[in-house]
């Protein structure tokens, strides 16, 4: 869980000893490796932007970064009612994370059970996305459910989305977005 440029430092030195004791006893490897991050805290979503120059792709862990953003495990019964990856805060951090990436020209990926649903597809299109880590058994959906949505209505939506002010209303405005693209597929 990368939370500072120190620690991607740190890492990118041990590769690179790593790839220097390969090269000096003659074990063949990829010299072209490509090293990529997590985004799984609030932390490293805030420096994306640096972090972003350090490395060749990155990828969102929403289930990490969800619950550490509210504080909420949602293996805890107790406080699962908290977790909500369509909290507002984790789609702003989602939000800043791919941002950096696109002006930094890197990559990025969504992982978690959020990447597998299909209420969030419009959301991460609008946004840019367009890798997506998810359970095979949710590929056909997603698949089916990507034909249906504009890019560029789905761009618009990103803003109403991101000023919402709780989880609810998130989900309320993505499942009319769903309800409104249906109607016009008919």
């Amino acid at each position: 869980m990368i939370s500072q440029v120190a620690e991607l430092e740190r890492a990118r030195k041990l590769i690179a000893q790593v790839k220097f004791r390969l090269r000096k006893e003659g074990v063949d490897f990829d010299r072209n490796i490509e090293i990529g991050i997590m985004i799984e805290v609030p932390a490293a979503a805030m420096i994306a932007d640096r972090l972003a120059a350090g490395v060749d792709f990155m990828s969102i862990g929403t289930n990490d970064l969800t619950q550490y953003t509210l504080a909420a495990d949602r293996t805890n019964r107790k406080v699962a009612e908290l977790y909500s990856p369509y909290h507002p805060s984790v789609l702003q951090l989602i939000e800043m994370t791919v941002t950096a990436c696109l002006k930094s020209k890197r990559p990025v990926s969504i992982c978690g059970e959020m990447a597998g649903d299909v209420l969030a597809l419009p959301l991460f299109i609008g946004m840019g996305i367009n890798m997506l880590s998810m359970s095979p058994a949710r590929i056909f959906d997603l698949c089916r459910a990507t034909r249906k949505i504009d890019s560029r209505l789905a761009q618009h939506l990103v803003a109403t989305i991101l000023a919402s002010g709780s989880a609810g209303e998130v989900i309320s405005k993505l499942e009319n977005y769903r309800t409104a693209v249906d109607r016009r597929k008919q």
